[in-house]
């Protein structure tokens, strides 16, 4: 494992190694503080590419590698699902009846339907202590 000397290099090498296998790829970091040593290594099991420095200058550039390579990890696109051919009769079949936890609980509240409590998604009272005599 030979270390890149330009951080241009390293970047864009980066960039690519993950753009080519990005389900394999991993971004390890090390900063040890005792000497102000920064280690950067991305790999994907056959490439490996490390980049190391000793100055402070690269942590611009070491935090903006780190936002460019989130985005890309975030941004994946999923392929699309090919599409079910439905039929009249199977639309028919498999459309669910939909039914609103309001419509069974409007007679139990007095008819303000979801107004407070733990049914319209507030948070249940808690039941005051008994004060000892």
């Amino acid at each position: 494992m030979v270390y890149i000397t330009s951080w241009q290099q390293f970047q864009e090498a980066a960039e690519a190694l993950y753009e080519k296998s990005p389900d394999n790829t991993r971004y390890v970091v090390k900063f040890r503080s005792s000497e102000g040593k920064l280690v950067l290594k991305i790999t994907d099991d056959t490439t490996c590419l490390k980049f190391k420095t000793y100055s402070s200058i690269f942590l611009n550039r070491f935090e903006q590698l780190n936002y460019t390579l989130i985005q890309k990890m975030q941004n994946r696109k999923r392929k699309p699902a090919p599409p079910i051919p439905i039929t009249p009769a199977a639309a028919v079949a498999s459309s669910p009846v939909q039914s609103t936890p309001e419509s069974h609980n409007a007679g139990s509240e007095g008819g303000a339907v979801g107004s407070s409590g733990v049914a319209g998604g507030g948070a249940a009272k808690k039941k005051a202590k008994k004060k000892k005599k």
